[in-house]
């Protein structure tokens, strides 16, 4: 009995876990080398309020390899007697 408890309770915190994490943009130069040290430098100086200036990375030679992250737009949940948009 014990056993199925702690599945689903590891099955539950990772699925959590997915869900929380944010898909983090990847960048690199295409025509020098660099190091750690000077990516995290350039990152850091980026950085305003928790996000990276996609804008001032490309001012250093950075290239985004992953695209931006966007978001949906909730959709408003059908209740009932509502008419459903037609799509």
């Amino acid at each position: 009995m014990r056993f199925p408890r702690t599945c689903l309770l590891v099955t539950g915190i990772l699925v959590l876990a997915a869900c929380a994490t944010e898909t983090e943009r990847q960048w690199m130069k295409l025509d020098q080398t660099y190091t750690t040290a000077e990516f995290r430098r350039d990152v850091a100086a980026c950085t305003k309020s928790g996000n990276v200036d996609d804008e001032c990375m490309k001012s250093r030679g950075w290239v985004a390899v992953t695209p931006p992250a966007t978001k949906k737009p909730v959709d408003e949940p059908y209740r009932p007697g509502q008419q459903r948009p037609r799509m």
